[in-house]
């Protein structure tokens, strides 16, 4: 016999709305400025691995000033540093769009970089507490809307590249309908102030680092989490591929036009949005491990075939597809890290999250730099081989849990 659900009270609803308000527009700057990073780059006069360079400056920004945001959250709140922040982010993000040289460029990314760490800790640690509240769970569908936004902003990038509209003008338009929903969203948000654990939980959901104390480590400890490490930076380099790379990938090797080029970076954000809303199921009824190998599989094959078969559609097409494998990669390498035994709870899922960190800064550098010495097409090639490397390492992962049967 099932207990009925709690009621749910008008003020949890708003709330609860206003959570998904932030996670939709966080999703969108992201996802609208993809698109352009191929009129970006033709602008500042940037080589591969000089966009490579400055791309890298976002995630050094979420590095160095990421560690801020439980501290921020427990004084000003997570509702104040969640809409706040998105205001700065997405004026940080229109700085980087007008930006006339490369040096305002990485600059104005290094902000972006910084808010959107903040943002994501702040978001997550407000879902929580309303999820808290609503006493089932709710969370996965703000991660749902982040997807959601980030295929709206893309769309919007493509619309905008294929219609001759400059980058300025786009993210102008974006900067005003990012203030004007998180204005909105603040009366929503939950009042009152954060206790440590929310401020600390909302860090672990959005996987920045904060304090936690660590102990001696046994070795094989040390290479499971090197495993999950690797499948969790494998998750990473394919977001990255899209984010950074599609576009370029789609103008200067395929030869699609502007506002089809967005299109493979929408394919694998829309597919990841699917592979979020089903990936609890697909977890519960196979287990991380079987999921982790097929989206190994799928990231191998899809971006593997998109590489060595180039077409315009057959790109989008593969580029979807890895979408939707790599959609529970980081959250299942995640959670396993989280539960490694003989570790404090927090430590293995911060170290990884450190890591993961580390490799999406180094990722735009590198892809750029192999990009100049040969071409996009064999930066991109460590898409696959990432993919390769999940499929045999997801062993280290959780199988199907059997539930025992009991008489009645």
């Amino acid at each position: 016999m099932t207990s009925p659900r709690r009621a749910v009270s008008r003020d949890l609803r708003r709330a609860r709305l206003g959570v998904s308000l932030i996670f939709f527009t966080n999703g969108i700057v992201l996802g609208g400025f993809a698109p352009r990073v191929p009129e970006i780059r033709d602008g500042l006069e940037l080589s591969y691995g000089g966009l490579g360079v400055a791309m890298a400056m976002w995630p050094i920004g979420a590095l160095l000033l990421g560690l801020l945001a439980a501290p921020m959250i427990r004084h000003w709140r997570s509702s104040r540093v969640a809409t706040v922040g998105m205001v700065l982010s997405v004026l940080a993000m229109l700085g980087a769009g007008v930006a006339g040289n490369v040096w305002l460029f990485g600059a104005a990314l290094f902000v972006v970089g910084a808010t959107d760490a903040i943002v994501d800790v702040a978001q997550n640690a407000h879902g929580l507490r309303v999820q808290r509240r609503y006493g089932r769970s709710i969370f996965n569908a703000f991660h749902a809307l982040w997807s959601a936004g980030a295929v709206t902003g893309g769309l919007i990038g493509a619309a905008c590249a294929g219609g001759g509209v400059s980058v300025a003008a786009q993210f102008a338009a974006q900067a005003v309908l990012v203030v004007i929903v998180n204005v909105a969203a603040y009366p929503m948000l939950l009042p009152g102030p954060e206790s440590d654990a929310v401020a600390d939980a909302g860090a672990d959901e959005a996987g920045v680092p904060h304090h936690t104390p660590l102990r001696a480590i046994p070795v094989r400890t040390w290479g499971l989490l090197l495993a999950l490490t690797v499948i969790a930076i494998g998750g990473g380099w394919t977001e990255d591929a899209a984010s950074t790379w599609s576009a370029s990938y789609m103008r200067d090797e395929v030869g699609a036009a502007a506002g089809v080029a967005a299109l493979a970076f929408v394919a694998m954000q829309g597919c990841q949005f699917v592979g979020r809303l089903l990936g609890d199921g697909m977890v519960d009824r196979w287990g991380q491990r079987t999921v982790a190998r097929w989206g190994g599989l799928m990231v191998a094959v899809g971006m593997g075939g998109a590489l060595a078969f180039p077409s315009a559609w057959g790109t989008i097409i593969g580029f979807g597809i890895a979408g939707f494998g790599v959609a529970t990669l980081i959250p299942g390498a995640m959670h396993a890290a989280d539960e490694l035994p003989g570790l404090r709870p927090g430590t293995g899922l911060t170290i990884l999250s450190w890591l993961l960190r580390v490799a999406f800064l180094a990722s735009p550098p590198l892809v750029g730099a192999i990009a100049d010495a040969t071409s996009l097409r064999v930066g991109l090639a460590l898409v696959p081989v990432f993919g390769v490397l999940i499929v045999v390492l997801a062993g280290v992962m959780a199988p199907r849990r059997v539930q025992a049967r009991t008489d009645t």
